[in-house]
């Protein structure tokens, strides 16, 4: 991308900060990489935890949060590289993981799952099966009660991984 991607703007406002707006309704914990730690705007109800190896991937990064967030609390998980995720896709995928009993539970849109992703107390207290920079190990873990919630909210798929999904998430729609 040839900048930090979290600290660019999408549609006028850096990327991390729209994905930390939509979670102020929350007791957040926001791993972060040295390099973008100090241009967060911490919030109330927000703490900030450095994760000094983020090229171990998400996987790590889940295990820091997990480590740090009181057991007994299921953790909603949003990636700052997805801009476009709303408030109301994370109250939905909260609110269904919850009235459903579900371990797992995340947006989906023709097979495919997206963000955030909600974890029970049981899942995260699975988290050693966790293997490589992805959480989809324990997503997709067979012992826990996955409930995928049918989307068609772009939020939860418009990842930016290169220059042309940059540009797309751009483009007002």
């Amino acid at each position: 991308m040839g900048a930090q991607k979290l600290l660019m703007d999408v549609r006028g406002v850096p990327m991390l900060d729209r994905v930390l707006d939509v979670t102020r309704d929350y007791d957040t914990i926001v791993v972060s990489s040295p390099e973008v730690a100090p241009h967060i705007r911490v919030r109330p109800r927000m703490q900030v935890i450095l994760n000094a190896k983020p090229d171990l991937g998400m996987a790590h990064s889940f295990e820091i949060a997990n480590g740090v967030a009181p057991p007994e609390s299921a953790l909603l998980v949003f990636l700052g590289d997805k801009p476009l995720v709303t408030e109301a896709l994370a109250k939905m995928v909260a609110q269904h993981g919850l009235a459903s009993g579900a371990d797992v539970c995340f947006p989906e849109r023709d097979g495919v799952g997206g963000h955030p992703v909600f974890f029970s107390p049981r899942a995260r207290s699975r988290v050693d099966v966790l293997t490589g920079d992805s959480l989809q190990g324990l997503r997709d873990d067979p012992e826990l009660l996955r409930v995928p919630l049918p989307v068609e909210d772009e939020g939860a798929f418009a990842d930016v991984n290169d220059a042309a999904a940059y540009a797309a998430v751009n483009q007002e729609r």
